[in-house]
């Protein structure tokens, strides 16, 4: 998976507006990257022959094991994007202010 570049914690940290839209741009690209694992593991849990499915025979704990690991993946990806438009947000309003 991408990786995506870790937000400042510090709120005094002076960002413009402009670097944290490019922000929130990586961090919807990186949701799409676990979107495309979703994708992924639909195929291979509705496989479209079933030949395929004869081949793939993954058992459940493997699966819940994989949708675990991708489930927490993408709550932290949503998390980093969620801060990131949360600064914008107030970057906006302060340079609104200005």
């Amino acid at each position: 998976m991408a990786h995506v570049p870790p937000f400042p914690e510090s709120s005094e940290e002076a960002a413009s507006a402009e670097s944290l839209a490019l922000q929130a741009c990586d961090d919807v690209d990186a949701l799409h990257v676990v979107w495309r694992a979703y994708a992924c593991l639909e195929k291979l849990i509705e496989p479209q022959h079933r030949s395929e499915a004869e081949e793939l025979c993954p058992s459940r704990t493997e699966l819940s094991t994989l949708m675990g690991l991708v489930n927490e993946e993408l709550r932290r990806r949503i998390e980093v994007a969620d801060v990131t438009v949360q600064a914008l947000r107030v970057a906006v309003s302060e340079s609104d202010v200005q």
